[in-house]
């Protein structure tokens, strides 16, 4: 497939990210008593029904619960109805290389993307066997090529822990723990707009440091927001789309599946 290009359009990049669907190779697998399936076809629905221009489709990882091929060509089966371009990196639930060999034959896993002024950089900061994030050698030689060939391309680097503090206690410790690698590069590119990741399962945006700083809410369950110790939210799972500009602003929100039940069972086995 190639890599999709708009260099001439100046209509904005339409981008819908989906984070942290966690399914199971079971059609039925349930965390905290939700089936993570039903809980992204409904979030899925709900795209389909407000974003009726997609250009890009940005998958910011766990994906996959038990890391099984199942999971993942059902992830896959799930989101090939938008018939959109589509990437993927794994999170800490996932297993990189049978994500791969999903992939195989396809862009699903192409780590820089350039579309219309912008190019999307995907990092992989998944640590094996291990819950915390951290960006090998490898990925920020990656992210500094990236960076470096964009010309007049704006930049949108995208990873699955969060870079930053978030104000929740808990979840700091299982975040990206290089995050100052990661911060030093980017100050050295002012054509980096944005930075987009998923692992904390609720919606962030602000600015810092002249960068956006965006994450998502999970397709299925949500973690409550400035929560000292786990804690779980009754939100709605949902999904974040962008408009990627052509001079470098981003607009962007999040949307949740308003006709989806929230039921959680906390008797049932635990995230």
């Amino acid at each position: 497939m190639p890599q999709p290009n708009h260099c001439q359009d100046p209509a904005p990049v339409h981008v819908v990210q989906l984070s942290d669907a966690h399914l199971f190779a079971e059609p039925g697998g349930t965390l905290l008593g939700m089936n993570t399936r039903d809980s992204l076809r409904h979030v899925i629905d709900q795209v389909r029904r407000e974003q009726p221009r997609i250009d890009l489709l940005l998958c910011t990882g766990d994906l996959s619960q038990d890391g099984s091929v199942a999971s993942y060509e059902a992830f896959r089966q799930l989101t090939a109805d938008f018939g959109v371009p589509t990437r993927w990196l794994p999170g800490n639930h996932d297993e990189a290389r049978v994500m791969a060999k999903v992939a195989r034959g396809s862009d699903l896993v192409r780590a820089v993307t350039d579309i219309g002024a912008w190019r999307i950089v995907m990092l992989d900061s998944a640590v094996p066997d291990a819950t915390h994030g951290w960006l090998a050698d490898d990925q920020l030689a990656c992210l500094d090529q990236a960076l470096a060939g964009a010309g007049e391309r704006h930049c949108l680097v995208c990873l699955h822990h969060q870079p930053v503090d978030i104000g929740c206690a808990w979840i700091a410790p299982i975040g990206l723990r290089n995050a100052e690698a990661l911060l030093q590069r980017l100050r050295g590119h002012p054509r980096v707009r944005a930075v987009l990741w998923g692992h904390i399962h609720q919606e962030w945006d602000e600015v810092r440091d002249g960068l956006r700083w965006l994450a998502s809410p999970s397709t299925c369950i949500q973690f409550a927001a400035r929560s000292e110790e786990f804690k779980v939210s009754e939100e709605l799972p949902g999904y974040r789309w962008l408009r990627l500009h052509a001079d470098g602003r981003v607009e962007t929100g999040v949307e949740r599946a308003r006709d989806f039940e929230v039921r959680l069972d906390f008797d049932s086995a635990g995230y």
